[in-house]
């Protein structure tokens, strides 16, 4: 059966054992560890019907390791060297310490870290006389003469290796240019000290080998691997123990997570020019993988876009090359950094595209939905409502529900906007453009009250923008006051949809008499024929405080419906309000 092992921080079986002594909490023979849970258990039963003192815990890199006892430290290894020559337990098992271990999961309901060591069932006659390299555990470690014979073999790119492994444990902080000198070797007796080992300053070939499993104990616990995609033109490294190719949908390459590590990728493989880079760039951000938060940058003939959010993190870069855009994305579950930056830096350094683009027909007989592309969600805002230009500078009036616990607000066409002022008694905002906007056309307030019964007409986009545009919905004015006879607020005899609050209420002249307000937030239910809209009065009032000038009516003249709808057109806007 084939096993999946990590390697975490552990010590040699070799070495000094004086240094090594934790005889009070023991220590554990860690025979394997599983991606999952349900795995870990079931391979926890496994041994559990053949060995003793089986036990199972979560590791700090979410795996879940199997390990026996805890022993004192001369049984443990007598335990480590018995079953490997038996072949009980698997031979790349290793002694480990109760420092490494996090919550137990096996045996069901027990917690029995630090409750002290526990009698070995390996008697000490069953000891071999010999490891199983053939050498005596006296002989097993290297001398400093001959660690340092061993590190003269290390290629530049090893001894580079070997000081980045020191800088991550937080034992060098000086420049990785593969130079032993004196601060690398500071830093090496650090590392020693710390770990148990004779302070020498120059590591064996034991020691070498553990610092850089524990280093590469991100990547091992991933199943970091070489994969190779023909079709799309791209070779890199990827996290293949928890994620495995899904399908082809053009211009991507998808991947679907395999563990309880929910994590997902894209090879990008296209085509293009710097118009198709571009347009990529844009489609990318508005993709449900693709968070709002973090930084991006479009430069020249390449582009990365970062998304942090919603508890996730997303990695993006793609490049245009000899007419090719090739790229990838990684999507790693928030709150396992370290991890997710070790994986991203393989890939990045690994990333090789080759001749082959992905053919542009690839996945068309897919699915087809308004909200995917290429088979990825598009990101959603919470809330839509509409909105109207009130100054020629692109401020917007709106309802003030579309403004409230927004990380981020845009208009539709994706100008971000922000809060100017609000009047939380109306529901009334004022949304004021990051960036100077160049609206069509500009509301123009009507100031004397309209009639009862004169007809009305409405702009908004009813269905939160799914057609588009913005739709009139025809009506006329019931009642110059609200429901209770209230000042600033009129009834309207119209039937309206959510996403039309928000929206202008024009006259037959084409001028504002009013704005549309969402349904009463006290719970109550209006007829399907009744709607409620802010005044004039009311509204300049609002856009006043926010050092608006509102622009007055100069017409009372009746205009075509055509006319109407396209005043309405270049005015209505729609609100999006991102979490």
């Amino acid at each position: 059966m084939t096993r999946v092992f990590t390697v975490i921080t552990f010590f040699l079986l070799f070495g000094l054992r004086a240094a090594f002594a934790q005889q009070d909490a023991g220590v554990w023979v860690q025979i394997e560890a599983q991606p999952s849970l349900r795995q870990a258990q079931d391979r926890a039963q496994a041994y559990a019907n053949t060995l003793p003192d089986v036990n199972g815990f979560r590791l700090n890199s979410g795996w879940y390791a199997i390990v026996v006892g805890p022993y004192l430290r001369d049984d443990a290894e007598q335990v480590l060297r018995v079953y490997q020559a038996e072949r009980q337990i698997p031979s790349d098992s290793f002694i480990a310490f109760s420092s490494a271990l996090g919550q137990q999961f096996w045996p069901v309901g027990a917690n029995i870290l630090d409750r002290g060591v526990i009698n070995a069932p390996v008697q000490p006659e069953q000891q071999p006389e010999q490891s199983l390299a053939g050498l005596s555990l006296q002989d097993a470690d290297e001398t400093r003469a001959q660690a340092r014979q061993g590190e003269r073999l290390l290629t530049a790119q090893e001894r580079k290796n070997l000081q980045t492994a020191l800088q991550a444990a937080g034992f060098y902080n000086s420049t990785i240019d593969g130079a032993f000198g004196q601060g690398t070797r500071r830093s090496m007796s650090d590392w020693q000290r710390f770990n148990g080992f004779e302070a020498t300053g120059v590591l064996t070939t034991l020691q070498r080998k553990t610092l850089m499993d524990n280093y590469n104990a991100p990547l091992i616990s991933v199943g970091m691997g070489r994969y190779t995609d023909p079709q799309a033109g791209i070779e890199m490294d990827m996290p293949l123990g928890v994620l495995a190719f899904d399908r082809y949908e053009a211009p991507f390459a998808h991947f679907k997570p395999t563990s309880d590590v929910d994590a997902k990728a894209l090879l990008i493989s296209q085509d293009g020019t710097p118009a198709t880079l571009r347009a990529l760039y844009q489609v990318m951000q508005s993709l449900e993988i693709i968070p709002l938060g973090g930084e991006r940058a479009l430069r020249g003939n390449s582009f990365t876009i970062e998304g942090r959010g919603k508890g996730i993190v997303s990695y993006t870069q793609a490049t245009l090359k000899d007419g090719k855009i090739k790229g990838f994305t990684l999507v790693w579950p928030d709150g396992d950094e370290a991890r997710r930056a070790r994986v991203l830096a393989a890939m990045r350094a690994s990333f090789t595209p080759t001749e082959a683009v992905l053919d542009a027909g690839a996945g068309a007989d897919a699915d087809q939905r308004i909200d995917l592309v290429s088979g990825l969600q598009i990101r959603k805002p919470r809330l839509s409502r509409s909105g109207f230009f009130a100054d020629a500078n692109g401020t917007v009036l709106t309802v003030a529900e579309a403004a409230e616990s927004c990380t981020r607000m845009t208009l539709d066409g994706g100008q971000e906007v922000q809060v100017a002022w609000q009047d939380t008694d109306l529901g009334v905002a004022v949304l004021r453009p990051r960036q100077t906007l160049a609206p069509i056309s500009v509301a123009e307030f009507r100031a004397d009250v309209p009639r009862i019964q004169s007809q009305i007409a409405v702009s908004g986009f009813s269905y939160e923008g799914a057609l588009g545009a913005p739709t009139l919905t025809f009506g006329e004015i019931a009642d110059i006051r609200g429901l209770n006879g209230e000042d600033g607020v009129k009834r309207l005899a119209l039937a309206a949809q959510p996403g039309d609050a928000g929206g202008p209420v024009f006259d037959d002249s084409g001028n504002v008499v009013g704005m549309l307000l969402p349904n009463p937030a006290d719970g109550r239910t209006l007829p399907g024929s009744v709607s409620l809209a802010a005044n004039v009065d009311r509204l300049t009032g609002v856009l006043t405080k926010a050092g608006i000038s509102g622009v007055s009516a100069q017409s009372s003249a009746q205009i075509s419906p055509n006319e109407l709808s396209r005043r309405a057109n270049g005015m209505t806007v729609l609100v999006h309000c991102w979490d």
